[in-house]
Parts: structure tokens; C-alpha cells; sequence
């Protein structure tokens, strides 16, 4: 199965570093490439992407306005954040406008593959560490109180649940949470799988999100 990707970013020789690594992959091809966030929404739609790598900074309409008309438009479709991680300020806000991770632009080519693959397989593309941390530098983004449709979907998870949610959101892999609450590995990615469901989430990104605006889990 070939993966299609759409290229959003403003530095055309980014675009073209991104556009060389991916064309040397037999299970992927670049699609298109848009200069700023409007056109990366208007290919996306012409084109159908299963993939959109996704820069933040970007004249005219931004990164994160792209990628929640883009996810709006078309779920199907997966978004990476490009970001610079320590300058980027916004790279919380493309995660909660539906984002399914970020990338570093000085990812290594590995880096960048692994991340393509694992978003157009449904899961998210960053470790659970670099989630934690994320989340803790831009923690005064995040909503002072509990906001009530919030909670009630909180109270919709047993014990367990709740717990491993907890877990992963203080960023444990799947393997520490399963050291961690004595359980096997398969039966800690059963509720996790489950919390997604009952919560309305998509990947682990937006659980951990969840945990944090809930006051779940408090940023270090």
C-alpha cells in the first residue's frame, strides 16, 4: 500500500530535502506541495492525501488554521506538525486542532519515515517522553478549570482505565505502564484502546491532551 503525502511547508528547499527522502521509499509517494497553509488545504482536498506534513509558521493562513480545516474536511487524513519544538509555541495547539504528533524539522531521515508510517497506520508519531515534555513546556496554555462535557466523559472509564490513562500521560511507553500496574503489555494497549473509544479520541495524543485539560495528570 503506497502512502500518499502532501508537503506544506514555505522554504522550498525543505520541501524538496522532504520530497527527495520520500520519493526514495517504495511505499511512499509525494503527492504535492503547498507554500502556505490555504493552498495546503485546497490540495488536501483535491488530492486526498493520507498523510500532510504540516509546518506551523507559514504566511497567510498558519499550520494549525490548515490542519483543523483539513481534519474538519476530511478525517481520514493524517497530520504531522512540522515544528522547531524549542521556538514553535503552537506546536500544543496543532495537537488539540487534531494533529496526529510533530516532527522536528531537523529529524533525521529515519525519524521522518517511522513518523510517516506510523501516522498513516492510525497511531501517533512521537514518543510518549517527548509528549510529556511538550505538554509541560506549554502547560499555561492549559484551561485553569474542568470543563464539564470533560469530566462526564472521564467518569465513563473503570478504574483501570482511568489509571492507564494516567500513566500514559505522565509519559509511560505501553511496556513501563505494563511494569508499572502489573499488567501485560497487550492488556494495558486493550484499555488504552478502550479509553480512545469511550472518550472520543483518536490516537494517544489526544488522550494525553484529555489528561491534561481534565486536571488528570498535573505538568511537572
Amino acid at each position: 500500500m503506497t502512502i500518499r503525502i502532501l508537503l506544506a511547508d514555505d522554504e522550498p528547499l525543505l520541501r524538496m530535502a522532504f520530497t527527495m527522502v520520500l520519493e526514495a521509499q517504495p511505499d511512499m509517494e509525494p503527492v504535492g506541495e503547498a507554500g502556505d497553509g490555504t493552498e495546503a488545504v485546497r490540495l488536501a482536498r483535491l488530492l486526498r492525501p493520507d498523510v500532510v506534513l504540516m509546518d506551523v509558521r507559514m504566511p497567510g493562513t498558519d499550520g494549525i488554521e490548515a490542519t483543523g480545516r483539513i481534519i474538519r474536511d476530511r478525517p481520514q487524513t493524517r497530520v504531522l506538525i512540522l515544528t522547531t519544538f524549542d521556538l514553535d509555541e503552537y506546536a500544543f495547539a496543532g495537537l488539540k486542532a487534531g494533529a496526529a504528533g510533530f516532527l522536528l524539522k531537523n529529524a533525521l531521515p529515519a525519524e521522518l519515515l517511522s513518523a510517516v508510517r506510523s501516522v498513516a497506520a492510525g497511531d501517533a508519531a512521537l514518543s510518549p517522553r517527548i509528549t510529556r515534555r511538550l505538554l509541560d513546556n506549554f502547560a499555561h496554555q492549559l484551561p485553569t478549570d474542568h470543563s464539564p462535557a470533560e469530566d462526564e466523559r472521564l467518569a465513563r472509564l473503570t478504574a483501570r482505565e482511568r489509571q492507564v490513562l494516567v500513566e500514559v500521560a505522565r509519559g509511560l511507553s505501553n511496556t513501563e505502564v505494563a511494569a508499572a500496574l502489573h499488567l501485560a503489555e497487550a492488556t494495558v494497549k486493550t484499555h488504552l484502546s478502550r479509553c480512545l473509544m469511550k472518550l472520543e479520541l483518536r490516537d494517544r495524543v489526544q488522550a494525553v491532551v484529555f489528561a491534561y485539560e481534565t486536571r488528570l495528570v498535573r505538568p511537572a
